[in-house]
């Protein structure tokens, strides 16, 4: 028998207000990217170029809210987190369905 049990999703975009943010997002993301799907827990982690030039879509999925807030303390204190700090962040968090 299979459990379904929810899971921490966060979707939105990361909006650059210039090129100089831009710049940021790609000079760390790299790392940023490597280390979150390294973290215990990380089901799925995407940033990628959305359709405007200065804004990223992300989409994380975490095994639960531990692992989620986890990830947020870790990212808050790398250093993507504080060159990245200023930069806009729209973002919808939710508990959704897994199978496990």
């Amino acid at each position: 028998m299979t459990d379904i049990e929810p899971a921490i999703r966060l979707a939105g975009e990361l909006i650059c207000a210039d090129e100089a943010e831009a710049g940021t997002v790609r000079r760390h993301l790299p790392g940023h990217i490597r280390a979150t799907l390294a973290e215990p827990g990380c089901l799925s982690f995407e940033v990628v170029p959305g359709a405007a030039p200065l804004v990223w879509q992300v989409r994380e999925l975490f095994r639960d809210r531990a692992a989620f807030e986890a990830h947020q303390a870790r990212a808050a204190a790398s250093d993507w987190g504080r060159a990245t700090a200023g930069i806009r962040r729209v973002y919808e968090i939710s508990e959704v369905p897994v199978r496990r």
